[in-house]
């Protein structure tokens, strides 16, 4: 009964990761079918093999910049990590954006470690929670950038449709904010003192950091350089495939594709990265099959950065396990 019990859980535990596996395919699936295959495959096969790799060990290297960010962060905020640690934790949650069962994706690895490693585990997580703003602040900069030079050549109902979202996602940060602000007390109504010196101790990490703006802006500006060069990557295996398409149209496109996969719709932001890039290229004129070409193949950067970034983790992880006194 026990077994079964367990094994009920585990099921459970990774039905999620499996529904967003074939959420992802299933949207893939209807590209596939209004975009023929036969055209997209053709693209792809344009590329060659030394591009694919050399996406790749860029792909890998920038983010080899990220672990050196993400450190800088949460150290920021208290945590005293070192360099290996903090790539374990990075590095496996690399992995588990894409692999693992959680709707955070691989935060949840870069926390599991980093709370365990850190003797302040408070703030690993405030810096981490304001890592992800720094990316998100990274690619809404570069969104903001394509906007900004591209009104003249902008279809007047993409304008429209653009604006629309801006403003309902403006409106949302406010809501977000007024209730939280508003549920303040409601939420330490009748709290455990425990609960209550735990957030303290947070609340204390968060503060840590606002005193050093230095490094937050410091943070936000490799994170632009991070996205721009995953950006122009993209651009490099686009233009292989025979999409050629003005940088200013990339700028505007790409990040909001980019920060449309954070949606927990499927695995990884898998096909939804995609179709956000075909609608939002699309309108310029640009043939859909390329774009999807594109998408596909930078799509597999992401994978296959994934799986070894997976490898390197465990290769930390059993370092780290086997040196005395750990």
């Amino acid at each position: 009964m026990i077994g079964a019990h367990h094994s009920q859980q585990g099921s459970r535990r990774w039905l999620p990761a499996v529904l967003r596996w074939i959420a992802g395919l299933a949207v893939l699936g209807v590209l596939l079918y209004f975009l023929p295959f036969a055209t997209v495959r053709k693209a792809i096969a344009q590329i060659p093999a030394w591009l694919f790799l050399g996406a790749l060990a860029g792909y890998l290297l920038a983010h080899t910049l990220g672990i050196a960010k993400w450190r800088m962060v949460v150290n920021a905020a208290g945590a005293q990590l070192d360099f290996a640690t903090s790539a374990q934790c990075y590095l496996g949650g690399l992995f588990g954006t894409l692999f693992l069962p959680s709707i955070v994706g691989g935060d949840v690895i870069r926390l599991a470690v980093g709370l365990r490693r850190s003797p302040r585990p408070a703030a690993v997580l405030a810096g981490n929670v304001l890592d992800r703003f720094l990316d998100v602040a990274a690619q809404s900069g570069l969104a903001l950038l394509g906007l900004i030079l591209l009104p003249g050549s902008m279809p007047e109902n993409l304008r429209h449709t653009t604006r629309k979202v801006l403003l309902v996602c403006a409106a949302g940060v406010v809501v977000l904010v007024a209730l939280t602000i508003l549920s303040r007390r409601a939420l330490l109504a009748g709290r455990s003192v425990r609960f209550r010196r735990r957030l303290a101790r947070l609340r204390h990490a968060l503060r840590s950091i606002s005193r050093q703006p230095s490094k937050l802006l410091l943070g936000w500006l490799v994170g632009t350089l991070i996205q721009s060069t995953f950006l122009i990557l993209t651009v490099r295996l686009a233009v292989a495939c025979g999409l050629v398409l003005p940088l200013r149209l990339w700028l505007f496109a790409w990040p909001l594709a980019k920060l449309a996969a954070v949606l927990p719709l499927t695995q990884g932001g898998i096909g939804v990265r995609e179709a956000a890039l075909v609608a939002l290229l699309t309108p310029f004129g640009a043939p859909g099959h390329l774009v999807l070409a594109a998408g596909l193949v930078w799509e597999s950067v992401i994978i296959a950065g994934g799986l070894l970034s997976g490898g390197a983790a465990f290769l930390l992880r059993r370092a780290a396990s086997s040196r005395p006194g750990t």
